[in-house]
């Protein structure tokens, strides 16, 4: 980095941390370029965070997530946590204050319950067995539609997730957090997080009456 904060020419690739040094000393175009980067995972992760019933909240959490990622540029330091994930730690925290100020009941401790409680039920039916994909080429016109519906399935079934197993999948299925990384998100220790995720994964694999991968990434 040159003594002015910019970023020396060429660089190809910096990494996030360089970008956000490079923006808090006054290069506005090492902001593009994080943004750019993280733009379509984090409104991703915003929307279906958010469910369909705060849907129309998006863009206002989204875009409310990157103005405090830029008036914190100047104080911002990796403590141990990538961008991403303190980036992702924002708009979790702007999310669940968006749900409350809707006027939702968002609890953030749904493990006890899930440890006590009676067998998860799903709100709809599950699908009582994966069908297979339409045999064919690649891209054939049944099979496209045969994966948009299963998508749309598991989109529904996140629906039904209390909201911090439904953060816990999305964040390490979704966005490629591994555990520790998401804990450090979620601002929970490393097994509460990694509790999260079994449950979670427990209810997606009964909603969608289908097996999803197990493996963790720790």
């Amino acid at each position: 980095m040159k003594l002015d904060g910019t970023l020396p020419t060429p660089m190809h690739d910096p990494s996030d941390d360089q970008l956000m040094r490079a923006f808090a000393a006054g290069d506005g175009h090492a902001f593009e370029r994080l943004y750019a980067r993280h733009e379509q995972a984090l409104y991703r992760f915003v929307r279906r965070l958010l469910g369909r019933a705060a849907a129309n909240q998006t863009d206002e959490v989204f875009q409310d997530t990157w103005m405090r990622a830029i008036e914190a540029r100047a104080s911002w330091q990796p403590q141990g946590a990538a961008f991403r994930t303190w980036l992702f730690t924002i708009a979790h925290h702007r999310a669940i204050d968006c749900l409350r100020k809707s006027g939702r009941e968002v609890s953030l401790d749904c493990d006890e319950d899930d440890r006590n409680g009676a067998p998860f039920e799903p709100a709809g039916t599950p699908w009582s067995a994966w069908p297979e994909a339409p045999a064919g080429t690649e891209g054939h016109a049944d099979d496209r539609l045969f994966w948009r519906r299963a998508g749309q399935q598991l989109l529904d079934c996140l629906e039904g997730l209390p909201l911090p197993q439904k953060t816990a999948f999305l964040l390490h299925h979704d966005d490629g957090l591994a555990v520790d990384e998401m804990a450090r998100a979620l601002e929970v220790g490393f097994e509460t997080a990694k509790t999260r995720l079994r449950y979670a994964m427990a209810k997606l694999r009964t909603c969608m009456g289908a097996y999803l991968p197990t493996g963790v990434k720790t």
